[in-house]
């Protein structure tokens, strides 16, 4: 049994909704991070079942250089890109991977 999450969407509602969650995620890291190279995964398929999946939301992963990282620590940087994305991480996302670069380190 599949079970609606608070927004109404299922885990069958993930491959229709992701693509444009992506676009919103991409578009709220621009322009929180001037980023010099940005990847969005959506790894939901091989979350299938779990918990978030069964309530709408996905499961991704985020590769990301920006100079907005420079001298900061992982978690600062983790901050900083869960702070772009904000209210998405109530509503959207179950999961998120990152990988929060500098452009020296992406060299």
């Amino acid at each position: 049994m599949t079970v609606a999450g608070e927004h109404g969407w299922t885990e069958a509602d993930i491959p229709r909704l992701n693509p444009a969650r992506i676009a919103r995620m991409r578009e709220l890291l621009e322009a929180a991070l001037s980023p010099q190279s940005l990847t969005i995964t959506d790894d939901s398929h091989k979350h299938a079942g779990h918990a978030g999946s069964r309530h709408g939301q996905g499961h991704f992963g985020v590769d990301i250089v920006s100079a907005a990282f420079a001298g900061k620590f992982p978690a600062a940087r983790h901050r900083l890109v869960y702070a772009a994305l904000g209210e998405m991480l109530q509503t959207d996302i179950h999961a998120l991977s990152i990988r929060a670069r500098t452009p020296a380190e992406a060299a």
